[in-house]
């Protein structure tokens, strides 16, 4: 079995597995917190406005930094992959999307950028465990191949990692 034989398999199981109009709905409610990696922007600028404790501001300000700046780079690597979303027969997306680009998934890079950016200053679990639930979001969803999620997860982990103020 090929590489994308898997992925594609690995998405129709996330598409065909766990849902009802409940978990629907509240899956696709929670993933538009994550659109243009807004909840952690927020949770960032949050952060600088109420948490002034020992130079925290500043962190908080350099976490938004890297999460931008995450965003940014997912940004030109979906435009120059330019690989299509998923298409199941039968199976249409649960969510509508900005673009009809895929590679990476910009939910799972901003929020796992987020989360190395932030740890520290939250609860990593409690950061870490919003990255994942965002980012298993978008196949469920069907939205996103799995091997675009996990990309984006590497691909955030890694930019929040080599930037400067994160290491």
């Amino acid at each position: 079995m090929s590489v994308l034989d898997l992925d594609r398999r690995l998405l129709l199981y996330a598409r065909t597995h766990g849902h009802s109009p409940l978990a629907d709905r509240f899956v696709a409610d929670g993933s538009r917190l994550g659109e243009h990696a807004a909840c952690w922007l927020v949770l960032g600028a949050g952060g600088a406005l109420f948490d002034g404790a020992d130079g925290r501001r500043r962190r908080w300000l350099r976490g938004m930094r890297v999460v931008a700046g995450a965003y940014v780079v997912n940004y030109a690597v979906k435009v120059t992959v330019r690989r299509h979303r998923p298409e199941l027969a039968g199976l249409p997306p649960l969510t509508s999307t900005v673009s009809q680009l895929s590679f990476p998934s910009a939910h799972a890079t901003s929020s796992f950028a987020a989360a190395r950016a932030y740890r520290g200053l939250a609860a990593a679990p409690a950061l870490y465990g919003a990255a994942l639930a965002l980012a298993v979001s978008r196949p469920y969803l069907g939205v996103h191949y799995p091997s675009d999620v996990v990309t984006g997860a590497a691909l955030g982990t890694l930019i929040a990692s080599r930037w400067p103020a994160c290491r």
